[in-house]
């Protein structure tokens, strides 16, 4: 696991500030290579192959092909036997320079080939072309400035900021599209001018020019499973146990993240059966029960005999809060960002790399969204005027409760979602910005600034999605238009804040397209998620696991709001020039006191604004 950077002259002096920007990518080497045309430069984390031979950048044999890279390969010994069958020799046993002669062989080709997480750059000397790409996933970032002829690119933005060819200047349509899905959806990024290369696609600069490719996309393959149900419970298991063991190579410890839910639960079973030594466990829990996953953590420590380690969160430092905002580059609101950067830290004392669930959720149905717009179509054959006018105002009138989900914490979610435009999908319950607050926040100036159609990217990918069964295409708009910006890069992140190597073997490429062939009743089953997930569990993980719901391990933010972090709040948003200058702070002053007087809960809104604050005095001081 890595950290890359380059721009498109030469300058090794600059090439070395960006790369001391993401040190903590790469604590174990810096590399730079700097021609007339580019420059390049490389932190490397060591994970296979040790040794200065795995140091980047990495050449082919003439010199002619110079690759900086940052990820794992899983596949890279199969691919490496290949390469050798054809004559290609080589001089590390890493991954990395399988890329190289891949390239060699292949061309952009090789892109296909890989099985794994990665963000690279391979700059082909004699055609003086650069190819970027990320993995079809988008576990690994990448970003990148075309500005004035000057192309730059980086595994982080703060790298990309070094430049002085690079203005440092406010989005504000991805402050608008933040503050209702609490992160930036791809291209756009917080900075204008800078943005992210989309999960699966390939970039190449040539001749002053960027073209940007797709190279893969999730395909549903309506029609053409033909397993039975139980066959395919089968070939999950098989297709599960695959990507965890190819996900343990290493050459430094492993550990595992475990919440106690399905998914890590799963992992944490899986690799046991693939590790007879000790297995280290990392969980993090909270006194507030309605928050805490503990016990169910314990069960499955208990049963897979772990080395379990329990990190207990009950407040928030208002430095750790800015420490993870300074790693994010952007705001992206995440409630778990804070508890996983600590969980991070934590795990890093002990190994290099953990392994984490991440994945199944979106692939398989398993937020409380998906239940969601399955009951909304009984919630709509109430005629629209009660739906709006008398169950919403009601809703508003009820009280929040303490806990964080509870009948009427999830009735008053359920009501706000279904009453949202039709064409968020069941995405709906993952927007909050309201037409009503959008109204009162922006001044007109920033409003002007802004396309304020909350859904029109969602609609752009539900057009471009080919699932046949609507479960799938909400499916296929989790895991394509929201988890690359948001679960996944908080989890890149918050671990290479500690220099931590995440991997995530629930979005094994070939385990996705697997799950995307199968139909979407199999996946929720009546109001039960992850249906064929938790069939392939049985006998694996205890009942009481296998069959639990969902969670999660975000922050009591609404109850720290109105506690230890509400005059730090306060402060922040009447302090902040960027929300001063571009929202009504009266506005902004009686949403914080309706929720600190327990009238409503705004912690979504006032936990985004909070972040936007602490952001741009960071990066905008």
């Amino acid at each position: 696991m890595c950290g890359i950077c380059g721009f498109n002259w030469n300058d090794e002096m600059l090439a070395r500030k960006m790369a001391a920007q993401i040190v903590h990518r790469g604590p174990d080497h810096e590399g730079i290579y700097v021609s007339d045309e580019i420059s390049l430069a490389f932190r490397r984390l060591s994970i296979i192959d040790l040794s200065d031979n795995g140091n980047q950048p990495m050449f082919n044999d003439d010199g002619s092909v110079v690759l900086v890279f940052n990820g794992e390969i899983y596949n890279f010994r199969e691919l490496r036997h290949d390469l050798e069958q054809d004559g290609y020799v080589f001089r590390s046993n890493t991954d990395s320079e399988v890329i190289v002669h891949g390239y060699e062989k292949w061309g952009d080709g090789v892109l296909e080939k890989l099985r794994g997480m990665f963000a690279l750059a391979i700059w082909d000397v004699p055609r003086k072309r650069l190819l970027l790409a990320r993995d079809r996933i988008g576990i690994k970032p990448l970003y990148y400035s075309f500005q004035r002829g000057y192309f730059l690119f980086g595994s982080e933005i703060k790298t990309l900021l070094e430049s002085s060819r690079v203005e440092r200047r406010v989005n504000y349509q991805a402050l608008y599209d933040y503050l209702g899905f609490e992160f930036v959806p791809s291209p756009e990024t917080m900075f204008a001018g800078i943005n992210k290369l989309p999960a699966g696609c390939s970039l190449v600069y040539e001749k002053g020019k960027i073209n940007i490719q797709r190279y893969w996309d999730l395909k549903f393959h309506p029609g053409e499973n033909t397993l039975s149900f139980d066959e395919a419970v089968e070939e999950f298991r098989f297709q599960l146990d695959f990507a965890v063991k190819s996900h343990l190579v290493s050459d430094v410890p492993l550990g595992v993240f475990l919440s106690g839910g399905l998914d890590s639960s799963c992992i944490v079973a899986l690799m046991r059966r693939h590790i007879s030594g000790p297995l280290r466990t990392f969980t993090i829990g909270y006194k507030d029960k309605s928050y805490s996953e503990l016990d169910y953590a314990q069960i499955v420590a208990d049963h897979c005999d772990t080395e379990h380690h329990v990190l207990m969160l009950d407040s928030l430092k208002p430095e750790y809060v800015e420490q993870t905002l300074w790693h994010l580059d952007e705001p992206m609101t995440d409630l778990s960002t804070v508890p996983f950067y600590l969980l991070c830290k934590q795990a890093k004392e002990h190994v290099t790399v953990c392994l984490s669930g991440e994945g199944a959720d979106e692939s398989l149905a398993g937020y409380d969204r998906f239940k969601a717009a399955r009951l909304d179509r009984y919630f709509h054959l109430i005629p629209a005027g009660i739906r709006k006018h008398l169950i919403g105002r009601a809703m508003n009138v009820l009280p929040d409760q303490q806990q964080k989900k509870g009948a009427v914490n999830m009735l008053k979610r359920f009501v706000d979602g279904a009453n949202l435009d039709s064409a968020g999908k069941h995405l709906r319950w993952q927007y909050f910005l309201t037409r009503d607050i959008e109204r009162q926040l922006f001044t007109d100036t920033t409003a002007a600034q802004m396309t304020m159609d909350p859904f029109r990217l969602v609609k752009e990918y539900n057009d471009r999605c080919d699932g046949g069964d609507e479960i799938n295409r909400q499916i296929y708009l989790d895991m394509r238009y929201m988890m690359a910006d948001s679960v996944l890069m908080k989890v890149d992140r918050m671990s290479m804040a500690s220099s931590l190597e995440v991997r995530v073997p629930l979005l094994d490429h070939v385990l996705v397209e697997f799950m995307a062939s199968l139909p979407g009743s199999w996946k929720i089953k009546g109001m039960e998620t992850k249906h064929i997930f938790r069939a392939a569990l049985q006998g694996l993980l205890p009942d009481k696991i296998v069959h639990r719901g969902k969670q999660g391990y975000s922050l009591p933010v609404k109850h720290l709001l109105r506690g230890e972090l509400k005059n730090y709040m306060i402060s922040l948003l009447n302090d902040s020039r960027v929300i001063r200058e571009n929202l009504n702070v009266t506005y902004v002053n009686r949403l914080i006191e309706e929720h600190c007087a327990g009238k409503a809960n705004h912690n979504h809104i006032l936990w985004a604004l909070m972040n936007v604050a602490i952001w741009h005095n960071r990066f905008f001081a």
